[in-house]
């Protein structure tokens, strides 16, 4: 399955304005400054670009992440034995694209056993699901014309996500890591993710369930926001001033 990415339009203006790189401990001051300014739309050479651009992780964030609730099962041990079973870095390879999913099953696990790729594959695709209350948020923002795209550590299974969940009805498969070749939360990722939009980073609100992500978005300029669960993200957007 291909993807055409379009390049969007340049903005000139941050949503709503420049900030001070946003921590943790300063997120509710970032987040009445914000709310104290109205949404901003920037005009472009082909047209207008509202602001600010959502970025999306995806992995328990939008999608139920079937690696930790289903795979154990799967391979019939606990979590706590898979992970000492599996080789430290196959996933996150694949993840960036270095490796295929043949060289993934070659090397998942350190000693080198056999596992059928395929049932995995169709265990992690029964198990790709909306998370309660998120669907609906995405069709409310995107009914309000908001620009979102996908920022996640993801390998190319991602085409299973969108085969199953057409997350393209919301939101561009914009920054995988896959694609890109690297992976959150390496700051470089988060510049990328910058250079691509060509926005001012204020201009960007990333949405993550792992604070450490969320941390590392804040580290460059961009407003984080930890998700928890769609009531409380619809919550946390409402305060930013976003049209929900």
């Amino acid at each position: 399955m291909a993807f055409v990415l379009l390049r969007p339009t340049t903005a000139t203006v941050s949503f709503p304005l420049k900030l001070k790189h946003p921590t943790s401990k300063s997120r509710k001051m970032a987040i009445k400054i914000i709310n104290s300014s109205s949404n901003t739309t920037s005009t472009g050479d082909n047209g207008n670009r509202k602001l600010p651009i959502l970025l999306f992780d995806i992995m328990d964030t939008i999608v139920r992440d079937p690696f930790y609730h289903d795979v154990p099962v799967f391979f019939r041990m606990p979590m706590e034995e898979l992970l000492e079973c599996k080789h430290p870095t196959a996933w996150i390879e694949f993840e960036k694209g270095l490796i295929n999913e043949t060289e993934l099953a070659r090397k998942f696990f350190k000693d080198g056993r056999d596992f059928d790729l395929e049932g995995l594959k169709n265990c992690m695709r029964r198990g790709y699901s909306y998370i309660e209350g998120v669907e609906g948020l995405l069709r409310a923002l995107k009914q309000n014309n908001y620009e979102m795209h996908a920022f996640t550590n993801y390998p190319i299974w991602y085409e299973m996500i969108e085969d199953k969940l057409k997350l393209s009805t919301f939101l561009s498969w914009t920054f995988c890591s896959c694609t890109i070749g690297k992976r959150k939360p390496e700051p470089d990722f988060y510049l990328e993710v910058l250079r691509h939009l060509d926005v001012e980073p204020a201009s960007c609100v990333f949405i993550d369930d792992r604070m450490r992500n969320v941390e590392a978005a804040e580290d460059v300029g961009i407003v984080g926001l930890h998700f928890k669960n769609a009531d409380s993200l619809r919550q946390d957007l409402s305060l930013l001033g976003i049209d929900i």
